[in-house]
Order: structure tokens, then C-alpha cells, then sequence
């Protein structure tokens, strides 16, 4: 869906990983080993980004560091587009219904981290889960998006998470 609108897989990766979650950041060297794409391509997209006011930079050590400016008019819209086509809002909404006294939903894994690898983890803690019944839940949501999805019910070492829902 959204690759058809936005045609560069460059620019697309650089909207998932900066608007999927508004505290990931990233340097150019970086970005362009964690999509392996040559540093020319990534840097062509950065410089459109910010230019059009969609990213900040600053600078870190000698590295010009790249996030969502989350000041700019769009970046709802934009973070709420690469949710939509992610499949994340879907998700948390089905979670949320009949399926215990849910506590919080994160988003692990890759697209924590901003990368879309086509597995969607998601971390889902509170009491008296009805675990059965998300995981066919799960399997349907995968279905219906065309992605794998994991869901864990146990905040074991994980060093990366976006929390989609608190109560």
C-alpha cells in the first residue's frame, strides 16, 4: 500500500525507522549498514527529509545524527500512516479486546528497532491473560497483513521496546 506511494525502498526504510517510534535515531554510516544501501542513496534521502523539515539533525561526535521531528506538523499523521502500514494499530486494537487485564503492549524486535523484517514481535504484559486466544488471534492478524507475528507474554531481556498501549 505505501510502497506504491512512496516508489524509493530507501526513503520508505528511513520513514518506518525514524516515525514507527519518535525516539529512534540514526547517523549515516549507520543507516546505511542496517539497510545496506550505499551511503550516497541514504544520504540523498536524509537530505530530502530535512529539507522538507521531517527530520532534525544534530550533532554527535563528529556524526550529524538524524530523528523525526516530532515539532513538524505531520509527524502524527506520518507516525500514525507507518502504524496503519505496519498493521500495529490493528493489532493493539484486537489485543485490547477480550483478552484479560492487559497491562501494556510494546513492540519488540525489528520494527522496534525500526526495521521492517516482515515479523512483527509484540510484548503483552498484565493478569490473567487469555493467551490461547491471542495467539489465534495472532495468526489471523498475520493472515490478513501478510507478516509473521510472535507475541511473548514474559519481559525477558529485551533491550528494545515502543510501548503501543499503557493502563
Amino acid at each position: 500500500m505505501l510502497d506504491s506511494l512512496i516508489t524509493s525502498k530507501t526513503r520508505l526504510k528511513l520513514l518506518i525507522k525514524f516515525f514507527v517510534s519518535a525516539s529512534n535515531h540514526g547517523h549515516l554510516r549507520g543507516l546505511a549498514d542496517e539497510f545496506q544501501e550505499s551511503t550516497n542513496a541514504i544520504r540523498k534521502e536524509l537530505n530530502q527529509l530535512s529539507d522538507a523539515g521531517y527530520l532534525e539533525k544534530s550533532t554527535d561526535k563528529n556524526k550529524i545524527m538524524y530523528r523525526a521531528n516530532t515539532n513538524h506538523s505531520l509527524f502524527k499523521p506520518l507516525q500514525k500512516l507507518i502504524h496503519a502500514y505496519l498493521g500495529i494499530d490493528e493489532i493493539v486494537d484486537s489485543v485490547l479486546q477480550r483478552s484479560g487485564d492487559i497491562q501494556e503492549v510494546s513492540l519488540i524486535g525489528d520494527y522496534a528497532e525500526g526495521l521492517d523484517s516482515g515479523k512483527i514481535d509484540v510484548l503483552i504484559l498484565g493478569e490473567n491473560i487469555n493467551q490461547a486466544y491471542l495467539l489465534r488471534l495472532a495468526d489471523k492478524v498475520a493472515e490478513k497483513l501478510g507478516k509473521e507475528i510472535g507475541i511473548s507474554f514474559e519481559n525477558f531481556n529485551i533491550q528494545r521496546k515502543v510501548i503501543l498501549f499503557v493502563k
